[in-house]
């Protein structure tokens, strides 16, 4: 495995690390998009853990900071934020080709990142697969019911609802600065039947970190409908997981679902070492 860092694209204003395997099959790059403002290591260096992973199986790799994140500057360019999105993606997908003649790409995204990769695997016809950690979902009435029904029948609940009506007002948290606002649900479905008549793979992994609007596997159907069914889709549904992967132990479980879900659909032909 060899790692190395690079400035490119179009205004050399993107910074990322290129990792390449002993032995390249030529097959797909995996590309690393950021998770929220996180620079290109992940949280808790899961990009690092996870690419490094992938090099010693043979894939290539690319973990980089998208315009403005991280290392990486401004473009300078006159862009919507999705047209700079898939702008960045276009040329980390250059820069990985010519490091290791891959021409086709897995993207991987969580949060924020999940909905960039969404754009990026909707706009370029190059992207062969995408992992969308907590990405697009809705509140459904199905969750509403998990959410609500169990508060509905624990008295401890009703208990601690009734003291705090007659505790003193506290000032609510202030909302978060940043937010990205995200595609209608109607959009999305549109987008991801797009994709998959294209004959894109596509792996869903929810955490249980985003209760507030995704709390069961099934919810994955209430969003999407069919789109459940096609064989271009998995999901997964980590009930006990923390949205960022803090523990050591959710993170090597991500990695070996990760790993297994690229030999399913991207095997190898020559293992790296």
């Amino acid at each position: 495995m060899h790692e190395q860092a690079f400035r490119f694209g179009a205004a050399r204003h993107l910074v990322g690390v290129v990792g390449l395997p002993a032995v390249i099959d030529h097959g797909v790059g995996v590309i690393f998009l950021n998770a929220g403002l996180v620079y290109r290591v992940g949280p808790f260096r899961l990009h690092v853990d996870l690419s490094r992973r992938l090099n010693a199986l043979g894939y290539p790799t690319l973990r980089f900071d998208m315009s403005t994140i991280g290392d990486s500057g401004a473009s300078g360019q006159r862009l919507s934020r999705e047209e700079q999105v898939v702008a960045d993606v276009r040329d980390a997908m250059e820069l990985l080709k010519q490091q290791s003649g891959c021409s086709r790409f897995v993207l991987f995204g969580l949060c924020s990142g999940a909905q960039n990769a969404h754009s990026a695997a909707h706009a370029d016809p190059r992207v062969a697969g995408a992992f969308f950690l907590d990405g697009y979902g809705h509140r459904t009435l199905g969750q509403r019911v998990r959410h609500y029904l169990p508060r509905l029948l624990s008295i401890a609940s009703w208990r601690n609802r009734l003291s705090r009506r007659h505790a003193p007002a506290s000032p609510r948290p202030a909302e978060p600065a940043f937010v990205v606002e995200p595609l209608p649900p109607k959009v999305v479905r549109a987008q991801l039947a797009d994709m998959l008549g294209r004959g894109l793979k596509l792996d869903f992994v929810y955490s249980g970190g985003v209760a507030r609007y995704f709390n069961h596997i099934r919810q994955f159907r209430e969003c999407f409908g069919r789109l459940a069914d096609h064989p271009g889709v998995d999901v997964s549904f980590f009930k006990e997981t923390d949205h960022t992967y803090v523990f050591s132990g959710d993170r090597q479980r991500l990695i070996t679902h990760v790993v297994q879900w690229m030999g399913r659909h991207f095997p190898i032909t020559r293992p790296g070492t």
